[in-house]
């Protein structure tokens, strides 16, 4: 078994892809309409599966907004420096919530950002990371 993808609802799709793309530089990697059930879906990654698990974001049609829920924490993203993907971030509109430093009560150095729904993505400094060398650097 692997990771394929996650999901996230989203309140504007456009708004979306823009932040993952714009943002966080990842790739739009294929989109599809189901007029009849009313939803559109958009798959991002920095690769396809099965290199990379991607980030499916649906919008159901006429929902613009979703409650967050108490049980979802956030996704992860490994990066090669995440002072400079902070600052990368910022200069790009995105809203860092947590600066870049080390993490409390140890040593690894992580940041954390906020999409335009709401959902918070961890950035995790991984030198060693191969994933470290696209998008986010």
């Amino acid at each position: 078994m692997r990771i394929l993808h996650t999901m996230l609802r989203v309140g504007n799709l456009q708004r979306s892809i823009d932040f993952y793309t714009n943002v966080l530089g990842m790739k739009l990697l294929r989109t599809s309409e189901n007029p009849e059930y009313k939803y559109s879906l958009a798959f991002l990654g920095f690769e396809s599966n099965p290199a990379q698990a991607e980030i499916e974001l649906t919008y159901n049609w006429g929902v613009e907004q979703y409650e967050m829920g108490t049980a979802y924490g956030h996704i992860a993203l490994g990066v090669a420096d995440a002072y400079a993907a902070c600052e990368k971030i910022k200069a790009a509109g995105g809203n860092v919530t947590r600066e870049a430093g080390p993490v409390k009560g140890g040593t690894t150095v992580i940041a954390f950002v906020t999409d335009p729904d709401g959902y918070k993505i961890e950035l995790i400094q991984r030198a060693d990371d191969q994933a470290a060398g696209q998008g986010l650097r």
